[in-house]
């Protein structure tokens, strides 16, 4: 059942990111660009999560590799958000 709920979220991250980098084809606003590059970074993260918990054994952790482009995707939604308010 977790494979099924981490499979779900990755898709959700994808999806996210393609209707946002077809908003950004269309209308040219950089915050959607942003938001864009923080949703890949996100189903990055949820990629390797899926990997980590649920195909890899249970010797290996993956907690860091997993957890930094989530922090990244974060990150640069924050940029995203400052800069683009001046």
């Amino acid at each position: 059942m977790a494979s099924i709920v981490y499979t779900l979220c990755a898709l959700t991250s994808a999806l996210c990111a393609i209707l946002l980098i077809r908003g950004f084809r269309r209308s040219g606003d950089r915050l959607l660009l942003w938001s864009t590059c923080c949703f890949v970074l996100l189903f990055i993260s949820n990629m390797v999560l899926l990997i980590d918990l649920a195909i890899l054994p249970n010797t290996t952790d993956l907690a860091l590799v997993r957890t930094v482009p989530a922090l990244l995707g974060v990150t640069v939604m924050l940029f995203g958000l400052i800069w683009e308010s001046r």
